[in-house]
């Protein structure tokens, strides 16, 4: 959705200028979008019909440069892709889940101070952003970005509430096998020995 949306606001655009921008709007890190995946994106985009090669020009001994229009088959698919991530809920993949599945497996001591960490990752993430509102960086996008670093702030904000809350919990000596993993289930023994 993120190449097709640039090309399709910037056509005709050579795929240094998608790269360029994507970069700027740093969405290899809330987009996964991955700088050295950028050409090979617009390339697949082009043999599925849904972008097509306007020109290629080289210019003295620089690369070749492609230049990309979308087609109407893939202004097509970015309404539909557009319009299903503004209207469905999708939960968002994340390890972290799958690595609190197992909390048991932690130390109670280890439990805490990962959750603890993580607070003080998502506290710095959200003072990097502080910072570069400060400096500007903000003030120069146009106010829907702005608004998208408002939400992840907000985001991480009440993660990190949650992270000291269940960090809390968990120091206190709050039980969390359920009643009948601690009891009933041998294979929880050594689960059950570090939280007990």
């Amino acid at each position: 959705m993120m190449i097709l949306g640039l090309v399709s606001w910037m056509q005709p655009v050579h795929g240094y200028d998608v790269r360029r921008e994507l970069l700027s709007w740093n969405a290899d890190k809330w987009a996964n979008v991955q700088p050295g995946s950028i050409y090979h994106a617009l390339r697949k985009l082009t043999e599925e019909g849904l972008l097509r090669e306007v020109t290629t020009e080289q210019v003295g001994s620089r690369p070749a440069r492609t230049t990309y229009e979308i087609t109407p088959k893939g202004q097509d698919e970015l309404d539909n892709l557009l319009r299903g991530y503004w209207w469905e809920m999708k939960p968002v993949t994340d390890p972290f889940f799958a690595a609190l599945s197992f909390l048991p497996a932690l130390p109670r001591e280890e439990a805490v101070a990962a959750l603890r960490n993580r607070a003080a990752q998502l506290r710095a993430a959200n003072d990097g952003v502080e910072v570069a509102a400060e400096k500007g960086w903000l003030r120069e996008k146009p106010s829907h970005v702005r608004w998208m670093w408002e939400l992840m702030v907000a985001r991480n904000e009440g993660e990190i509430a949650w992270c000291e809350r269940v960090a809390g919990l968990v120091e206190s000596g709050v039980s969390y096998l359920p009643d009948r993993m601690r009891t009933a289930d041998p294979g929880w023994e050594r689960w059950r020995e570090q939280v007990d």
